[in-house]
């Protein structure tokens, strides 16, 4: 997964035409590593279709409060700089919920116009 380091880098990718996926985690979360085995195969699977970029929430966290990232891990779909779909919740993410938000955030994607 490529990683970001900072706001700037960030806007430059979500501004794509693409679907990007911006995974937020930290090096301290638990959830965080469950998904690390995972996440690779995810990523061939959908290689073409969707970009994965990882940040650290610590690494960026004014990105993170303008976002409203409270939860870790976060995914947030992002297509020509406009948010699509956003998975986030309190419980630990299993790979087919994973898989069904990036269905999803494919779907969203191509019902927008381009």
């Amino acid at each position: 997964m490529e990683k970001i380091h900072n706001e700037q880098d960030f806007r430059a990718v979500v501004e794509e035409s693409g679907v990007t996926i911006a995974v937020f985690k930290t090096t301290w979360c638990k959830d965080c590593h469950y998904i690390e085995p995972f996440m690779p195969d995810l990523e061939q699977t959908y290689a073409g279709r969707i970009r994965f970029i990882e940040l650290d929430r610590d690494e960026v966290p004014d990105l993170c409060e303008e976002l409203n990232i409270l939860g870790i891990p976060s995914f947030i779909a992002f297509r020509n700089g406009k948010e699509l779909v956003r998975f986030v919740s309190k419980l630990r993410k299993t790979r087919e919920e994973i898989e069904q938000f990036l269905d999803r955030a494919i779907e969203v994607g191509n019902a927008l116009p381009e």
